[in-house]
């Protein structure tokens, strides 16, 4: 790897920058994933519609809009032959609006909000924070209603979760606890500005026009409480939003909305060698996977002697469990295995997805855990993740990652040919250990899987932290997987 001077930033680390900053939500990744696939000459398939794939060809699809799988087939491939993949997700911890986020209370507008996943919760307060995800719109053309799914995302800080004075609670240092319920409702507005400006809920307070003015049709369905919706949010709030995305308020049908911190993730440290950012897990894995097959198949050279296809699955939900219509334990990745390959069979003929299963080979990429300078009795003597010396292969006898002697040599070997480096890791026998979606797909799906993540630190707060060498290694050593798998796997004998 070569390095850049102190003054530099390397191209694959701003271009990490740009992703983490356009992508605030799931639906956002997803979105900017889409526009880089795109980009580079990925066609755009369609669960709804039947698929015809050739030899060669470059496709994704998406579900949700928070799930995208991209794969890339091989110009040498027949059917039977198999997948070698990189796994991510797209989702991290966050506060999530609730379906009834309306809160009037001590003279305040606040926002009621739902946790998602393990997040440090304290991290939240005194940020500056906003709101993005995605609306659902009604339109009426031409006296036919139509249903649009849009995008949305607020730039400004337009809301925050205050701490409460240490006068106020004097045991505050010994110790912070967060009630989840009452504690985390970020602030809106004052309802008495609300009203000044003439932008708060009608459904409150009445609002009658002054001097006899009769109010517009717009303001009179608002007050009458039309759309039932209306009165489960502040107006202040659904106003903001609908000026964003170029509708009235009351064409708001539903939303899924979460809380987003402002500050801009960004290269810093005194040496340029830190990332400081929000959503680092997983944005970094899915991005160093994503434009690990997008640099390995750019040319019309790099498929040439591919006999199998190249895949990358961004998955929604993992941090909750991946139990969901587009998660890791949906069929989704085994419906893309079953789709391809029966694409391109021969006239038709059946093939055995079980052999293809077996001949196909997961990375599960999800973040590490660095060793932390202040807390080192948290790890193990001998796994000590550090920062700038590559992908950690992730080790769990309990199955907590899928991990084994064979996925690892494998994934170690292609390092070790490129000089890229690898590090260990095995959680102490005293602590509790996390998962990822590789045990999920390993036995659901039943391919071979090793479990790798880049070290980091500050994993799930608001603003976490890793080393801008990991985010290159990451990239070169996906890559390199991509290109190397198939002709290393064919030098492994297990069962025979």
């Amino acid at each position: 790897m070569v390095k850049p001077s102190k003054s530099e930033v390397h191209p694959v680390v701003a271009d990490f920058i740009d992703f983490l900053n356009d992508s605030p939500t799931a639906f956002h990744a997803v979105d900017e994933a889409k526009r880089r696939l795109k980009h580079s000459g990925y066609e755009q398939l369609f669960e709804r519609e039947d698929w015809n794939l050739k030899e060669g060809g470059k496709y994704f699809f998406t579900r949700n809009y928070s799930t995208i799988i991209a794969f890339a087939i091989g110009q040498k491939y027949t059917a039977g032959n198999g997948f070698h993949i990189v796994g991510a997700h797209t989702d991290s911890p966050c506060l999530k609006l609730k379906p009834s986020s309306k809160v009037s209370k001590g003279g305040f507008l606040e926002v009621g909000v739902q946790t998602y996943g393990g997040g440090l919760w304290h991290t939240w307060f005194d940020r500056d924070l906003s709101v993005a995800g995605r609306v659902i719109v009604k339109k009426n053309i031409k006296g036919v209603p139509s249903y649009s799914h849009e995008l949305v995302r607020i730039q400004e800080p337009i809301l925050r979760v205050p701490t409460l004075a240490i006068h106020l609670d004097r045991g505050s240092n010994d110790g912070f606890k967060v009630n989840t319920q009452s504690h985390l409702l970020p602030v809106l507005a004052t309802a008495i500005k609300a009203e000044v400006n003439r932008k708060g809920d009608p459904n409150e307070k009445d609002m009658t026009a002054t001097n006899g003015d009769q109010k517009s049709e717009k303001e009179q369905k608002s007050a009458e409480g039309e759309d039932s919706d209306n009165k489960k949010h502040h107006l202040l709030l659904l106003e903001l939003l609908a000026s964003k995305l170029g509708c009235e308020a009351e064409e708001i049908c539903d939303f899924e909305l979460q809380l987003c911190d402002t500050q801009p993730s960004v290269v810093a440290g005194v040496e340029k060698e830190f990332i400081f950012s929000g959503r680092l897990d997983n944005l970094c894995m899915s991005f160093c996977s994503l434009k690990a097959l997008l640099d390995g198949t750019a040319s019309e050279e790099s498929l040439q002697d591919e006999t199998g296809v190249r895949m990358v699955a961004l998955f929604d939900h993992e941090e909750v469990g991946s139990n969901s219509a587009q998660g890791a334990g949906s069929p989704v990745m085994l419906d893309a295995f079953s789709r391809i390959t029966s694409s391109l069979s021969a006239h038709g003929s059946k093939v055995s997805l079980e052999k293809v299963i077996q001949r196909s080979f997961l990375v599960s990429a999800d973040m590490a855990h660095c060793l932390h300078p202040n807390y080192m009795d948290k790890h193990e003597d001998n796994h000590q993740p550090r920062m700038h010396n590559g992908l950690v292969i992730k080790n769990n006898a309990n199955q907590r990652y899928a991990t084994n002697a064979v996925t690892s040599v494998i994934f170690r070997e292609i390092g070790k040919k490129h000089k890229i480096p690898v590090q260990d890791f095995v959680v102490r026998n005293d602590m509790g250990c996390g998962s990822t979606i590789g045990p999920i797909l390993a036995s659901g799906v039943g391919i071979r899987t090793v479990d790798v993540g880049a070290p980091q630190l500050s994993m799930h707060s608001i603003r976490e932290m890793c080393g801008v060498d990991d985010v290159i290694y990451s990239y070169e050593h996906l890559k390199a997987y991509f290109e190397e798998f198939t002709n290393l796997d064919s030098q492994i004998k297990v069962d025979f």
